[in-house]
């Protein structure tokens, strides 16, 4: 990369940092929605598949309080995101993710691995490692543990460009 489109992008990425630091990627996303689980604390375990462009199960059904362990598999071809969250947050959260594409971090089914790790200005990265969210080479798995605090109108999604858009996502359910 010459010199000139680096500066370019690293300019772009300082001053995309303010959405950084209000969504997900400086660990603000969930606190309204529940907290990170403990290991020990773990009452249920659910199995999610992330495909080309949906889930299975495409509803899951918890209970105030409880804490779940999500085994979280991506089987699609792309990468994608598994990401638990009000529809406002997820629709906040699809703006960083647009970021992220045009940045070259996501790039179909592979992510550049050395971009999410760039000081985006203030310790802010692309490194998308909160606790109500994991993103996904295909072949890869990752767990999520998340206790639901209280009932609130949530649903899990993945905000990768296009994909909440064409029905990646799913309602998460209180019983």
């Amino acid at each position: 990369m010459n010199a000139l489109k680096l500066l370019a992008l690293v300019s772009a990425m300082l001053m995309s940092a303010t959405v950084f630091a209000a969504g997900a990627h400086s660990g603000g996303h969930g606190a309204n929605i529940g907290e990170p689980g403990k290991a020990a604390k773990i009452d249920k375990t659910i199995t999610v598949e992330m495909h080309d462009n949906y889930y299975t199960p495409e509803t899951i059904n918890v209970k105030s309080g409880q804490t779940v362990k999500f085994v979280v598999v991506n089987k699609g071809n792309l990468v994608h995101e598994f990401n638990i969250g009000t529809p406002e947050m997820h629709e906040a959260h699809q703006e960083e993710m647009m970021m992220m594409v045009e940045h070259g971090v996501i790039q179909g089914g592979k992510l550049n691995w050395e971009m999410m790790e760039m000081d985006m200005g203030n310790g802010q990265t692309m490194k998308h490692n909160d606790p109500n969210s994991v993103l996904l080479e295909p072949g890869q798995s990752k767990d999520v543990i998340w206790k639901f605090t209280r009932q609130a109108d949530i649903e899990f999604a993945c905000n990768v460009p296009g994909h909440y858009q064409s029905g990646m996502y799913g309602d998460v359910n209180f019983n």
